[in-house]
């Protein structure tokens, strides 16, 4: 877009002019890190749109693009803030405390993460969400979304809860769902929680042949 030539204006009391933050790319924490406990913490709302949170928001667009994502949310790159970036092409959506107002119907499909490499499963979703939250400018926004830019949302979002994409999985369609998943260290796993009313555990010895 281009913007038609303008009459030079009078000029006033000169003000520092802001300049344009430039991002970078930022190491993606997987849940094999030594780091993955942000992965599964509630992340901090934000108090104030001011110069860091949009240092953050540079950051994670230039994190995703070079990742190749259609999303990504502020605790991937280790920073526990209520922050997200969602988009399938140039125009980019970011979310400030985002905040689901609505949903309604469903769909399923596939979904990654670019903290979970190489695993890919189906997962159901709203259809469609009302979020609202503040935009980079830090202003009161309401965002209405359907289908692909719905489940990135969504996805985004969980991840601001502490929740993973594997969480949502139920039966079949969870294969090592809350165990180790391909390339990631037990060390970063959940530990799955213990029926009480199941007794103490018993060991079991091997006899040697």
């Amino acid at each position: 877009m281009r913007v038609a030539p303008q009459r030079p204006a009078r000029r006033r009391a000169s003000r520092p002019r802001s300049r344009k933050i430039r991002g970078r790319n930022r190491r993606i924490v997987t849940i094999a890190a030594p780091d993955a406990a942000v992965l599964f913490t509630r992340s901090r709302p934000v108090r104030a749109v001011n110069r860091e949170v949009r240092a953050l928001i540079a950051d994670l667009v230039v994190t995703m693009r070079r990742a190749r994502g259609v999303g990504i949310a502020a605790p991937q790159i280790g920073v526990p803030a209520r922050v997200l970036i969602a988009g399938t092409g140039r125009d980019l959506l970011a979310l400030v405390n985002p905040r689901t107002r609505r949903r309604w119907g469903h769909q399923t499909g596939p979904e990654g993460c670019l903290s979970i490499p190489g695993v890919v499963a189906d997962v159901r979703r709203a259809f469609g969400v009302v979020i609202e939250g503040r935009s980079v400018s830090g202003r009161q926004v309401r965002v209405r979304a359907t289908g692909l830019l719905s489940r990135i949302l969504q996805h985004e979002i969980d991840h601001l809860d502490g929740i993973l994409f594997l969480d949502r999985l139920t039966g079949a369609r969870a294969p090592r769902a809350r165990g180790r998943t391909p390339g990631t260290s037990g060390a970063a796993r959940r530990t799955p929680r213990r029926d009480p009313r199941a007794g103490p555990a018993r060991r079991t010895r091997r006899r040697g042949r």
